[in-house]
């Protein structure tokens, strides 16, 4: 199991929002995470928790643009959260070595040839639209089924566009398109992810759902 360390380089993050959205902030805070020992920091430049408005690219692109560089340095693995294929690209140039879009590549159709094109890890999550919009979506028949059939609905589609498979993680979305319930349900049936076949992240750190009880106890 690898650990991944969550930098905001945003304002309005649901964590932590406004803690870490300057180049000096962002930068001590990747280094006090490197010395916790995480394996990989994901940096991200725009919220992507239900109800936040997009940026535009270069907003994105000014704020992380500038710490990964400084913080790739250091030699620890960078992963970018973006789910435009520009700000994708340009961050790799800058040192990041994993791509990780929230929108499993549904949201700019440029990202799975970008994927290919740099050859670097890929992150696809299960996705049902954009924060805006994304609550009133959070409706399965099953739910574990309906985000395993839809993520093999994108696999599919990255494969058909040259992806390698070696190059794909999956991420059943905690907290995307999904209420409590679906959350606990999805974690109680990790097993059924990981029988895919790829390697699963999980993003369940400080997630609103963590903050009630399990259905189980």
């Amino acid at each position: 199991m690898l650990v991944m360390g969550i930098l905001n380089l945003t304002p309005d993050s649901f964590a932590d929002g406004g803690r870490h959205n300057s180049f000096e902030a962002g930068v001590a805070r990747g280094l006090e995470m490197i010395a916790e020992g995480v394996d990989i920091i994901d940096i991200g430049g725009e919220s992507t928790r239900p109800g936040a408005d997009r940026v535009s690219a270069d907003e994105e692109q000014a704020r992380v643009l500038p710490v990964i560089k400084e913080l790739a340095k250091s030699g620890v693995k960078i992963s970018i959260d973006t789910m435009r294929a520009d700000t994708a690209e340009k961050a790799v140039q800058a040192g990041a070595a994993i791509i990780n879009d929230v929108s499993g590549g549904l949201s700019d159709p440029a990202m799975f040839a970008t994927v290919k094109k740099l050859g670097v890890a890929y992150i696809l999550m299960h996705w049902r639209g954009q924060s805006k919009d994304m609550n009133s979506r959070a409706v399965y028949s099953d739910v574990v089924t309906d985000v395993i059939s839809e993520l093999n609905s994108q696999i599919d589609a990255a494969l058909d566009a040259g992806i390698n498979k070696s190059q794909i993680i999956i991420d059943p979305g905690l907290g995307f398109a999904k209420d409590a319930e679906h959350n606990w349900e999805i974690l109680r049936n990790l097993k059924a992810f990981t029988e895919l076949g790829y390697p699963v992240l999980i993003g369940a750190s400080r997630k609103r759902f963590l903050g009630g009880d399990n259905p189980d106890e």
